[in-house]
């Protein structure tokens, strides 16, 4: 970053961007790539630029990133309405909701605009959806004229995972958003990638949304090695993921199907617990030096380059000594209460890669 050989990336004369850009767009696949400085800009830049006329709608899942987590962007600042249905475990669309989520050709009717995939999915435990299921679904929206966005903060985990290239899942789909500080290790920055049209479209809607950051080689320059170098070690972060699953299936008080982690997120509920408990038993393990997330009723732990096999012993040994406790035994009902009687709402820092 120190080194980094920097220019006005507003007028794209920001030799380091322009590198990461070609670099980007060469290993998914396509015309054009941008780089903007969040995953959630990325997504939101990329729906706007399909979705270009106000009250056009985007089919996405119930469970989806963009729907959950992105502060309801779309509607408010592009006029896009979700169609919203449900998703599956695994992360899934299902074929048949879909086509009966096409809105007619009619005046009544919002346009359907675009189907929004998430791969790996977050909230469905870091899930790779199938290359079978994404080109059934590419056939639908060519079928319909119909564009797919993929939401790929992961994607690089999800092709490790389904043991192919990137662009294997990236050429299933018109316009791709992936992050850079995810597993792949940046420290800020994501990428849009898509057709040149679209990335031009995403190139204002960049700067009207305030992300035109003048001399930012210095953090696109980390998303060079992201791309070249820690995209080769992600495996290593699946074989830690398994290590924890294996673990935390073997105590007592687990419930986790090792079979169902594909990536580097791991998703457990523990047994007969309320969800007082649950936020009692993420506080302790944080007074044990262990970050995990309340996350659905359970808790989330996420592997990555800075989570080694040892520590993630070490996070194994601090949860069932968490569990094993006097707390643990009474559901963490009386320890982690604050003055009102409710339990704390806490959510660590350092979760998301």
């Amino acid at each position: 970053m120190a080194e980094a050989e920097v220019g006005d990336d507003v007028y794209g004369e920001d030799p380091t961007v322009l590198r990461l850009q070609e670099l980007a767009a060469k290993t998914v696949g396509k015309e054009a790539a941008i780089w903007v400085p969040t995953g959630t800009m990325g997504n939101l830049s990329a729906v706007l630029a399909h979705c270009y006329e106000r009250g056009s709608e985007v089919i996405v899942g119930d469970q989806s990133h963009v729907y959950q987590y992105e502060a309801g962007g779309m509607s408010c600042l592009g006029g896009v309405a979700f169609n919203v249905v449900l998703t599956q475990p695994n992360g899934e669309l299902p074929l048949e909701d879909l086509m009966a989520a096409v809105r007619p050709d009619d005046q009544h009717c919002a346009r359907t605009a675009l189907i929004c995939l998430e791969n790996s999915h977050n909230r469905c435990g870091g899930s790779a959806l199938s290359l079978e299921y994404m080109t059934r679904v590419k056939s639908f929206a060519d079928s319909k004229g119909i564009p797919v966005h993929l939401d790929g903060a992961r994607v690089f985990n999800a092709a490790v995972s389904l043991g192919v290239p990137v662009s294997a899942i990236t050429e299933l789909v018109t316009s791709v958003q992936f992050c850079l500080s995810k597993g792949l290790g940046a420290p800020a920055g994501s990428i849009v990638a898509g057709p040149k049209p679209i990335i031009d479209r995403v190139h204002r809607l960049r700067k009207m949304l305030g992300g035109g950051m003048r001399q930012v080689g210095v953090l696109a320059a980390p998303g060079i090695p992201a791309l070249e170098e820690m995209s080769k070690r992600l495996a290593e972060d699946h074989s830690n993921a398994q290590l924890l699953a294996r673990g935390l299936a073997s105590l007592p008080n687990v419930d986790i199907s090792p079979d169902l982690v594909h990536t580097n997120i791991v998703v457990f509920k523990l047994k007969h617990k309320s969800s007082t408990a649950v936020f009692g038993f993420v506080k302790a393990l944080k007074e044990q030096g262990v970050l995990v997330l309340p996350f659905r009723d359970g808790v989330r732990l996420v592997t990555h380059n800075d989570v080694s096999s040892k520590d993630c012993q070490r996070a194994l040994d601090a949860i069932k000594d968490v569990l094993g406790s006097q707390e643990a035994a009474n559901g963490f009902s009386n320890t982690y209460l604050n003055g009102t009687g409710k339990s704390e709402s806490f959510v660590p820092t350092g979760y998301s890669k």
